[in-house]
């Protein structure tokens, strides 16, 4: 039999390229009875931003291919007629709600926590200065223009972790699957063996008055999971935003209390709060007992128990009517007209880059660099991104050197 389950895309790497900011013009006003006209060259454009916005209809990082090179405009240059350059186009990437931004060394640089949220990750390089901007009583006739800088370039990491209400946890093949298949919408793909769930299934569960909870169902978690033995690290991460664990429990095995004890150590060792969280037990398969299962256990974060049959129906309507209860609505804080601009789009982690220590201007026989160059590489590819050709002049303070 062929397997036509769906993988569910959590993390991906980009390289983000912004855009190189246009070049100034070095131009002077060309009139009919003005035989020396003044400078007049534009500045350039901005180069364009790689931004990343969060899209509430995307589940999964399977949008971003695996390599992907995402790759903003540069921006135009400069004309006569102080001409300003058009600004190059953002590159943007649509990513679920819930994705986490990182650099190359892990270090988390946004979360797109809510529908709508934008980050930055590449920024856009700025434009050059066209002459007229060094014009002055001094020097009436500035014969360079500054070259547009380079955008911002880096590779980063996508992860993804879901967004849900609730969360259900267990042992495989305690039923879960079936079970937020009886409670949501979802339609998740089902069987009596363990690990069916490979991918997080996500469900909205409709309360009569149009209120709405989406619950994830999670793989089943075995001993070592926080350890990263089977899928453990990776799927114990989408329940750090879940606000109530549901803890699924085969009722037909003798051994709820242990069962429970075991995913219970699991959610401990992965530590993010999981073991602190709200907990819902539910004693599930109550249809393959005679009598109704027990539980014995007693813990302040155990908020109730519950005895369903996901097979039969048994206890889910009580089920479904608790979790609307159990999680209560999240407050809505309101906005006062005019302070939009004050609203965080996301939390940002990302310090702030450091002032450029120097210039590159483009000169009627090549290019000058003030205040301190780069050297080696680095100076070879910022001349070689502005644009430098055999031949030409490149005056790095005292020092005239020509390009070969």
């Amino acid at each position: 039999m062929s397997d036509t389950s769906v993988v569910f895309h959590d993390r991906a790497k980009l390289t983000v390229v912004a855009g190189r900011g246009g070049d100034g013009s070095i131009h002077f006003r060309r009139e009919k009875f003005v035989p020396k006209g003044g400078p007049d060259g534009g500045d350039g454009g901005e180069g364009g931003d790689v931004v990343l916005v969060a899209d509430a209809a995307r589940r999964d990082l399977s949008g971003v291919r695996p390599n992907q090179r995402l790759r903003a405009g540069k921006g135009g240059p400069g004309g006569g007629r102080m001409s300003h350059g058009a600004d190059g186009e953002d590159a943007v990437l649509q990513v679920p709600v819930g994705t986490q931004v990182l650099d190359e060394e892990e270090r988390l640089i946004a979360d797109l926590a809510h529908p709508g949220a934008r980050v930055v990750v590449a920024k856009g390089g700025s434009g050059g200065r066209g002459n007229k901007r060094f014009a002055g009583p001094t020097r009436q006739t500035p014969r360079f223009a500054e070259v547009g800088w380079l955008g911002e370039e880096g590779t980063i990491e996508l992860r993804l972790k879901l967004l849900a209400d609730a969360a259900l946890v267990g042992l495989p093949n305690a039923g879960k699957s079936s079970l937020v298949a009886r409670l949501s919408n979802a339609k998740p793909k089902i069987a009596e063996y363990p690990f069916t769930t490979l991918s997080p299934v996500l469900g909205t569960v409709e309360a009569p008055d149009g209120r709405q909870l989406v619950v994830a169902d999670v793989p089943g978690l075995i001993e070592g999971a926080s350890e990263g033995v089977g899928l453990g690290h990776e799927f114990l991460a989408h329940l750090e935003r879940a606000r109530l664990l549901l803890h699924v429990i085969d009722s037909s095995e003798a051994d709820a209390e242990e069962r429970w004890r075991t995913i219970d150590a699991e959610l401990a060792a992965y530590g993010a709060g999981l073991d602190t969280r709200p907990q819902v037990i539910v004693l599930n398969k109550i249809d393959l007992s005679p009598e109704p299962p027990s539980f014995e256990i007693e813990d302040d974060r155990i908020v109730r128990v519950f005895r369903v049959s996901a097979a039969t129906g048994a206890g889910i309507e009580e089920l479904k009517r608790a979790l609307f209860e159990l999680v209560p609505p999240e407050e809505v804080v309101p906005v006062v007209p005019g302070d939009e601009e004050e609203l965080v789009d996301y939390l940002v982690y990302r310090p702030q880059p450091a002032r450029r220590a120097y210039r590159v201007f483009r000169t009627e026989g090549g290019f000058r660099i003030t205040g301190r160059p780069p050297v080696g590489e680095e100076l070879e590819a910022v001349l070689k991104s502005a644009g430098v050709r055999a031949g030409d002049e490149v005056e790095l303070g005292d020092e005239v050197l020509e390009w070969s």
